[in-house]
């Protein structure tokens, strides 16, 4: 185990002016705290946050992070707290260890909702600080080194959450080394018998080769020097875990693949990159499709270099990276390379500019931190996490950076989530292009957009990126909230006016403590959803009011005879339904719309000209039967669900509404044809068929139409009865 004064001289070795007291304090501090602890391993459990400590001094991070580091388990496995933090180290490092602390208390279902409810506090908390992502890392790094000691029945648990969130943010974040080991330490851990299959071709393939890798570097490094340009040429072996994914994505096997090693050329201006370029592909002929240029076009994680790969000595594919020693200091340590974070961590001091990876981690998380539940934000964690990235423009010459396999939907969420909610098409490179194509590479993309216009839900499951993914659902529940917020004040107003009282919306407002709830909305959201009584509404706003007679409540104000098929009748009570409907009082109904949750009859529909009643149903809205319905007898019992609803059709703006029929014909050549003519003659339209033999000589159809009204229903009936095919045709009423 470390000692107190190793820690403090890896410290000094790379900052001389080191606060060796606080230094020397914390790590008095951590091991007292913990004390006799000890690890699965059986080793002290100090030696858990010493080791994380000494990582971070690899990583030449501040004093304030490597005390973090030490004392980032004492308010969860110790008796310290917050306040004792705050008052020995100060506040700043008192908020670095909340941040890095897990929540206990959490009254979860499932272990991945108390998952994602952890991560969600890390990430909030990373959001303040970025040093807290650079101590979890660390934890992670180390709690993975030393898997092998944990219960056999949680490695994989810990190794595939490893793989799915902290492999990916540990690359978002440009830490290609740490990600390297953290994926490596994963896969070794989840399929132990991949990675030892392709470690020992690895093993037998740098045997085989010999002096290869070695060789390469020489004439690599001649062909640049020879053109007067200083530079570092390094060769190295891929890692397991990366060989694996490429053989995984290409279907390929391991004797197929043709960069097992790449190379570096470090140089020391941004010019010498391009100049070493030119040697490299003068001298070697290139790998079409394998070059691209990130110092031009660096990736959101700050990462900068050419990449290209050549055809070199001894006809061997040869990967090459372009980049100068300070990009590389960049690609390898990600955002611990910046001064910004060593001289003045989580502040922008002047003159220096957030890191490109931190602001798009910061961006995310406020996204994030949106999701409704906690298996969602899991979910957009994810997704954000592990694509890789296209490059795109707008018109105007806009950079917009995506995952790979976005469309233009993503694409118009990443603009804006106003662009992004009102479109309504796109083109790319000019020409009119589907909203769920794939974008590529250099794609310019123009997104056409309509007011009014709602994401459709289905587009969930077509985007890439969480952004989009998060402001779809955002935009369907505010779509569908609005609906039953609509229709609860129709039916609040509607109830208010039936008790003979004036509808008073600052009335309402006064009593909506009372309610239980907080807003207006969310009264009318709750009544509309079927989740409160209008009754009970209309009583918090006027207490005096004795509430709804008997009769109005269960007793009819009409029962009936209806004629059903086959000359079968069936009688049932109509429960506070008006005999003609009251205009002021009855819901309009104008079709399946944005305006309300309306639906028809599952099994027959209903067509203006039809006496309607409206059943709520909780959280699905109205369904509207047509009043001899005998599917209504299943609500009889529940007379607070029956709604008097009325047609409101405009005559401008004609809309057809679903019926069903039940047509028999005979079973000959051109039946079906016939009956299909009739429908569309009479512009009917078909929506859906079912055929079904009753006999050798005839066949049952159930089809289901659109029609205007119940005159134009009748027509096209008439018309059907008319057909000599046709032996009888009657209307549903499901």
């Amino acid at each position: 185990m470390m000692r107190q004064y190793e820690l403090v001289e890896r410290v000094r070795r790379y900052n001389p002016n080191t606060d060796e007291s606080l230094l020397d304090r914390a790590y008095v501090y951590a091991m007292r705290a913990h004390g006799t602890q000890k690890r699965a391993s059986g080793d002290p459990y100090f030696s858990h946050p010493l080791e994380v400590a000494a990582i971070l001094t690899d990583l030449k991070l501040d004093d304030a992070t490597i005390v973090a580091a030490l004392l980032h388990d004492t308010i969860e496995d110790t008796d310290a707290t917050r306040d004792e933090i705050d008052r020995i180290f100060g506040a700043q490092i008192g908020a670095l260890v909340e941040g890095l602390t897990k929540i206990k208390k959490l009254d979860l279902v499932s272990k991945q909702a108390k998952q994602a409810e952890n991560l969600r506090k890390l990430l909030l908390a990373i959001a303040d600080d970025v040093r807290v992502l650079l101590v979890k890392l660390a934890d992670r790094l180390h709690n993975m080194r030393t898997l092998k000691w944990v219960p056999e029945e949680k490695r994989n648990r810990v190794a595939q959450e490893t793989l799915d969130i902290y492999a990916p943010l540990a690359g978002r974040m440009g830490m290609h080394d740490m990600r390297e080991e953290l994926e490596d330490l994963s896969f070794r851990q989840l399929s132990a018998e991949a990675y030892e299959s392709i470690r020992s071709r690895l093993q037998a393939l740098k045997e085989h080769n010999g002096e290869l890798v070695a060789a390469i570097e020489r004439e690599l490094s001649d062909a640049v020097a020879n053109r007067g340009i200083g530079a570092l040429v390094k060769g190295r072996e891929k890692r397991p875990y990366s060989i694996w994914r490429k053989m995984e994505l290409k279907s390929i096997a391991f004797e197929q693949l043709s960069d097992i090693y790449g190379f570096r050329i470090l140089v020391d201006r941004m010019e010498d990159c391009y100049a070493a370029l030119g040697v490299v592909h003068t001298k070697w002929p290139l790998v079409p499709g394998r070059f691209k240029d990130y110092i031009s076009t660096p990736k959101q994680n700050d990462y900068r270099s050419i990449h290209t790969t050549v055809v070199g000595p001894g006809r061997q594919r040869v990967e090459l990276q372009i980049r100068t020693r300070e990009m590389h200091d960049i690609a390898e340590y990600g955002i611990a390379a910046h001064a910004l974070y060593k001289d003045a961590p989580g502040v922008a001091a002047p003159g220096n500019r957030e890191s490109n990876a931190y602001a798009w981690l910061r961006r995310t998380i406020e996204l994030l931190a949106e999701g409704s539940s906690p298996e969602e934000f899991l979910e957009h964690t994810k997704l954000e996490l592990f694509h890789d990235q296209v490059f795109c423009f707008t018109p105007k010459g806009r950079l917009i950076i995506l995952p790979r396999r976005a469309t233009p939907i993503d694409f118009a969420y990443a603009v804006h989530t106003g662009v992004g909610d009102r479109a309504v098409g796109s083109k790319v490179n000019g020409k009119v292009s589907p909203l769920v194509s794939e974008l590529h590479n250099g794609d310019e993309v123009e997104i056409i957009t309509a007011e009014g216009q709602t994401p459709p839900a289905a587009w969930e499951s077509i985007v890439a990126t969480g952004k989009a993914r998060a402001a779809i659902r955002r935009a369907t529940r505010a779509a569908v909230r609005a609906q039953y917020a609509g229709l609860g004040k129709r039916i609040v107003e509607r109830a208010v006016a039936r008790a003979g009282k004036v509808f008073s919306e600052e009335r309402l407002a006064g009593v909506v403590p009372r309610l239980a709830r907080t807003s207006l909305d969310d009264v009318y959201a709750a009544v509309g959803r079927g989740e409160m009584r209008a009754d009970d509404v209309v009583k918090a706003i006027y207490p005096e009011w004795a509430g709804p007679r008997v009769e109005e409540r269960g007793a009819p104000h009409g029962e009936g005879w209806f004629e059903l098929e086959r000359g079968q009748s069936l009688k049932f009570k109509i429960p506070g339904i008006e005999s003609d409907p009251d205009p002021k009082t009855a819901i309009p109904i104008r079709g399946i719309n944005r305006e309300l949750p309306v639906h028809f009859a599952p099994n027959g529909g209903a067509v203006p000209g039809d006496r309607i009643v409206g059943i709520l149903t909780p959280g699905e809205g109205i369904t509207v039967y047509p009043i001899q319905s005998p599917a209504l007898q299943e609500f009889e019992e529940e007379p607070e669900r029956w709604l008097d609803v009325r047609w409101d059709v405009d005559e401008d703006d004609p809309q057809r509404f679903p019926v069903q029929i039940v047509v028999v014909a005979t079973n000959e050549p051109g039946s079906l044809a016939q009956i299909a003519q009739v429908i569309g003659e009479r512009d009917g339209n078909i929506e859906n068929l079912r055929m079904s033999s009753r006999s050798a000589d005839f066949t049952r159809m159930v089809i289901d139409i659109g029609v205007y009204d119940l005159r134009h229903l009748n027509g096209i009936l008439a018309d059907l009865r008319a057909r000599p095919v046709v032996s009888s045709v009657e209307r549903v009423n499901g």
